[in-house]
């Protein structure tokens, strides 16, 4: 259980496999079987059991390498890759689950993508810097002594952008009390506007992105490339901060580490879901949502276009 009684299932399996195509799938393998509640499979994004998963129709078509000693399972598809949020709040908290019932440290090996930098960061911070990694991309299909897994922390059906806004709110407790002094402070403004123009994906990326900045540095602001910062110095600019403002992206996943009444002022489209405002309820901060019309440009690799002047109410 944890501290808001939910209940999680944790499995550990002897002789068992791990399978996944680093897209949708994700199969836990023992001896001949799948085991539902901790595979993971989406079809066109949805979530399904695992009746579903891949390996039932088309098996396990990578070479199986096998490895001596104890597995913790991380991997749970694309999402769980390099993706910051989902980094935050779904593969850190799988550890936090299972180090209830075992002492991490004792573990091999963790079985998840090359780590990014901020990852590396983050499992400094928790001491577990020292376990070694198995590669998923490069071994899609392992055998290990014993491999531990967790059920996902709170993906249970449906689409993954829509269940997020039932987010434990454990997670988000923990994130800020483990994280929250391991802040490296900076000269930074606490006037912060997230400059999303840097991001892979053009989705809830402004198309007049720099006439934004220059009229919020006329207000006060400094625009921010989160995703070129450190994760200590994330934590500080999130901490240290008055007011933020961005298009809705991975770099809201900071508000964990916000103080109380902080101002928040996230640009969305209307179709686009939005959960960052049940962090922020739960994190009890000024939160304020601008969603915007259906608007895309290719070109420009966005979608969002805004007249900045509608700050000002806001300001």
């Amino acid at each position: 259980k944890d501290p808001d009684n939910h209940k999680y299932l944790i499995y550990k399996i002897k002789n068992g496999r791990r399978f996944n195509d680093f897209v949708e799938n994700v199969a836990i393998i023992s001896g001949n079987k799948i085991i539902d509640k901790v595979s993971y499979q989406q079809v066109k994004g949805e979530f399904k059991d695992a009746n579903y998963n891949s390996v039932i129709y088309k098996g396990t078509p990578y070479l199986k390498r096998k490895f001596k000693g104890k597995v913790l399972s991380l991997t749970q598809g694309a999402s769980g890759h390099r993706n910051y949020f989902h980094w935050l709040y779904d593969i850190l908290p799988k550890i936090n689950i299972c180090s209830k019932n075992y002492d991490i440290n004792k573990l091999d090996y963790f079985y998840i993508s090359k780590l990014e930098e901020y990852q590396k960061s983050t499992l400094k911070i928790l001491g577990y810097d020292n376990i070694k990694i198995i590669d998923s991309n490069k071994n899609r299909h392992i055998q290990a002594d014993e491999i531990v897994c967790s059920e996902h922390p709170w993906y249970k059906k449906g689409f993954i952008l829509k269940e997020a806004k039932n987010l434990p709110e454990w997670i988000v407790k923990w994130l800020g009390n483990t994280f929250i002094n391991h802040g490296k402070q900076f000269n930074c403004n606490d006037k912060i506007f997230i400059d999303r123009s840097d991001s892979a994906f053009s989705h809830c990326k402004f198309i007049n992105n720099e006439e934004i900045i220059k009229f919020l540095e006329n207000e006060g602001f400094t625009s921010y490339k989160i995703g070129q910062l450190s994760f200590e110095k994330q934590i500080y600019l999130f901490n240290n901060a008055k007011i933020i403002i961005g298009a809705h992206g991975a770099g809201f996943a900071n508000l964990a580490f916000c103080k109380r009444n902080t101002k928040i002022i996230e640009i969305k489209p209307k179709s686009h879901s939005n959960f960052f405002q049940h962090i922020s309820r739960m994190k009890e901060l000024n939160f304020n949502l601008i969603e915007t019309e259906y608007f895309e440009d290719k070109k420009k690799r966005g979608d969002i276009l805004f007249n900045p002047t509608g700050f000002k109410k806001f300001l």
